[in-house]
């Protein structure tokens, strides 16, 4: 059983100013997705579903097929590519956009719409983050395992430490997980930096408890799921009493965490907080660019990526 990679790449790239998943950050042009890619392909995975907008899909096509045409996986097959959409009338009946609503309906949303294209377990991921190919190994590991199980899902956890930002603070959603490693909570954390002492900081959005020290080593969600085909029937309901409670409200999103949270607490399935080695660092802001490409060009240097990394 080879998983799927499901990548959001639907986003605007509002505060990037312009598509972070068509920008060429890699010494040779690659972009982050590639580099997901390539991990993933390592790790066993056999197809690649991308989330993505109709106004872009076809450059998006087109520069899969290129880049991509001689990509194999483990077993010598070619790698599967899928293409859906996400847009705002895409929700269920008899629900319809409020004529104010702009803003996406959220991560959750966007997973919803692959849902008749994946019938194994997946991992979800954003297209604008570098992961590490020991978080791919991880999660296709655990892929293979729950190859025919459901109700069981998995978060990989970074280190708060590894996923800090040298452009200044960053929110972070720090888990709780019970001693079976089951995971028990996602709380939000805002203005999170390490400060001249060496200790990190954040605020907690929750209580409102303001620039209270954080375990370095705490795990914090970095939107890196594994999920088995289940999931989608349990989530597309969730999001109907979403839609019910909330479609008023036009910037109110419906997120990952908060679906798996009720998921969880409705006893319906659980999820494995699963610790990854793996550094993060990814673009959200156009200064965050450089200190990207810098990485990518190191890793290129030490031979841990190949340059270029498709041929």
């Amino acid at each position: 059983m080879k998983p799927t990679l499901l990548v959001l790449a639907a986003g605007m790239g509002s505060r990037y100013g312009g598509l972070k998943q068509m920008d060429g950050v890699g010494p040779n042009g690659e972009t982050i997705i590639d580099y997901s890619i390539h991990d993933a392909v390592e790790a066993g995975f056999g197809k690649v579903v991308y989330i993505v907008r109709e106004f872009f899909k076809k450059d998006m096509e087109e520069h899969v097929r290129q880049k991509y045409a001689g990509v194999k996986t483990v077993d010598g097959e070619p790698l599967e590519f899928v293409f859906v959409t996400q847009e705002l009338d895409k929700i269920p009946a008899p629900f319809t956009v409020p004529e104010d609503r702009v803003k996406p309906w959220g991560t959750a949303h966007a997973v919803l719409m692959a849902a008749d294209v994946i019938h194994e377990p997946f991992l979800v991921i954003n297209g604008d983050d570098f992961y590490g190919k020991e978080s791919f190994r991880i999660a296709g590991d655990w892929c293979r395992q729950h190859a025919n199980t459901s109700g069981e899902y998995a978060i990989i956890g970074f280190e708060l430490e590894n996923t800090l930002s040298e452009n200044g603070s960053v929110s972070r959603g720090i888990c709780s997980y019970d001693k079976d490693g089951k995971l028990t909570d996602v709380a939000e954390h805002l203005n999170i930096i390490k400060e001249a002492d060496g200790k990190v900081y954040g605020d907690n959005s929750v209580n409102g408890k303001i620039h209270v020290e954080l375990a370095a080593k705490a795990l914090c969600s970095m939107n890196m799921w594994g999920f088995t085909p289940d999931y989608f029937e349990k989530s597309a309901e969730i999001f109907k009493g979403f839609l019910k409670d909330h479609i008023a409200e036009p910037k109110k999103e419906y997120y990952i965490p908060y679906a798996v949270d009720l998921i969880v607490k409705g006893g319906k399935g659980s999820c494995n907080v699963l610790s990854t080695p793996s550094h993060w660092f990814g673009v959200t802001y156009k200064e965050d660019r450089p200190g990207v490409v810098a990485k990518f060009a190191e890793l290129a240097a030490k031979g841990v990526y190949p340059s270029p990394l498709y041929k």
